[in-house]
């Protein structure tokens, strides 16, 4: 008798999981099952689970492909039971190619290919829902949102979508969607929302476009060069009752979340100062090099670092100064942005050809917060004091690259589970467009020869 065993959480059970329960049952003669725990989900970095595990392996139950359940409830044990069970085959989702390639030591393994276009569920509830989510963009992070996003229960991504034909079909044939490149209001048709990865000029205009037609929006920053679009953005998205979430992942993650509640709790006094840097040096054929309109370091980072800043002190600032250092195309290098505030002060930094220290620094009037870089990321944070003795250290969860965490707010507030958002409101967002706008502006003069070797510095 030929045993076949595969694994999966089976949250919020679809018409995916089913379809690869009966393939790994014809396999061979008999199949089991392993379902996961909770807490063996949250270890492993998923995130988000909605069904209890009895209600996750009634489920598999129901379908009749399982001839035995179990449940994997910790690291190795994969291997324990192949060994245990006398297993043949050990049978995971394409999603996963390679992942698990250790095992050809013990058995067989072999990657199914997912289930494209998935269009229903076999089981919803009314306030969850498995959320189709489409790519637009096929570049160099839609491959990490396909990663991070199989971490997130409840999302489905049954498509992508890029007017460059050949790189959609690259991305289509590597990660299993259907491609779409010359009907975008098709590709809107099979989603229920997207996740806007292009390049920045086109971020405003396929945004718009799906909030018109009543999907749910993730869009990658800068979503909006100015103010008026931002605001139109957010308005559309209320009228039209769905989600529009800008893409800084810093704002989702625990510890960036934890480090500002500090912030705010007084632990350090009253908040004086924010420092915050983003800075990367990038290869000379990068986009950010050479495209002299859209490119920069700014328009690249800028929402990072201004982020804990608008978090912190808020989007109504006194006054405003931009300075940058620009090479002969007009790019910016290096750029400075200096608020004043009634009461405090921040600076925002970025660079793409000028590297610094990537730290975040909250001053206060009885100690102040330290975020070595990558602080965006927050895996630690130290909060310190006038007397150096005392320090005190956090390290928070953080799993994969935090992608996760972002895509699992996107789900929680289409589903409606997570209330009111507060980790990036439409304020922050939207005060955020309105520092684009003048950046743009000001690199725009000196490009033109108002400034000489800067992008400029105003008040106001």
């Amino acid at each position: 008798m030929k045993k076949v065993i595969t694994y999966g959480t089976f949250d919020l059970f679809h018409e995916g999981h089913y379809k690869l329960l009966e393939r790994a049952k014809a396999l061979g003669d008999y199949l089991i099952v392993g379902v996961t725990t909770e807490h063996f989900d949250e270890a492993r970095g998923k995130i988000n689970v909605v069904d209890p595990i009895m209600e996750r392996i009634e489920h598999v139950k129901k379908t009749g492909f399982a001839d035995e359940i179990i449940v994997e409830d910790h690291e190795g044990q994969k291997i324990e039971d192949v060994q245990k069970y006398g297993v043949d085959i050990f049978v995971e989702g394409s999603d996963w190619e390679g992942h698990f390639d250790y095992m050809r030591a013990f058995c067989e393994v072999v990657y199914l290919e997912r289930t494209p276009n998935i269009s229903s569920t076999l089981k919803r509830k009314s306030r969850f829902r498995l959320v189709r989510i489409g790519i637009v963009g096929t570049g160099r992070i839609a491959p990490r949102f396909m990663s991070e996003a199989k971490y997130v229960s409840g999302v489905l991504i049954p498509c992508c979508y890029n007017p460059e034909k050949a790189s959609g079909e690259l991305f289509s044939k590597l990660h299993d969607v259907r491609a779409y490149s010359q009907s975008f209001e098709e590709f809107l048709d099979q989603v229920d929302a997207i996740y806007v990865a292009s390049p920045h000029e086109t971020h405003y205009g396929y945004a718009k476009q799906a909030i018109l037609k009543k999907k749910h929006v993730l869009c990658e920053k800068p979503m909006t060069f100015t103010y008026k679009a931002a605001k139109e953005l957010y308005d559309l998205a209320a009228e039209n009752k769905v989600v529009l979430m800008e893409g800084i992942k810093a704002a989702y993650c625990l510890g960036f979340q934890q480090m500002i509640n500090i912030a705010k709790s007084g632990r350090i006094g009253e908040i004086r100062d924010v420092e915050a840097c983003f800075s990367r040096l990038v290869r000379e054929d990068s986009r950010e090099l050479n495209d002299g309109t859209y490119g920069g370091a700014f328009l690249e980072f800028g929402g990072y670092p201004l982020l804990p800043i608008f978090k912190l002190f808020g989007t109504e600032y006194d006054s405003i100064s931009i300075d940058s250092i620009l090479d002969k195309k007009g790019i910016d290098l290096y750029t400075k942005i200096q608020l004043r505030y009634p009461g405090g002060m921040a600076t925002a930094k970025t660079g793409i050809g000028v590297k610094s220290e990537g730290q975040l620094v909250i001053a206060g009037t009885k100690g102040y917060i330290l975020a070595p870089s990558p602080w965006w990321l927050t895996k630690h944070f130290d909060v310190r004091y006038e007397d150096p003795d005392i320090v005190e250290h956090y390290e928070p969860a953080f799993q994969g690259d935090g992608l996760r965490y972002e895509i699992s707010e996107f789900i929680n507030q289409i589903n409606g589970t997570r209330g009111r958002t507060y980790k990036l409101t439409a304020e922050e967002s939207i005060g955020m467009a309105k520092v684009v706008e003048r950046f743009m502006k000001q690199r725009s003069e000196a490009k033109s020869g108002k400034h000489k070797g800067k992008a400029g510095s105003g008040k106001g």
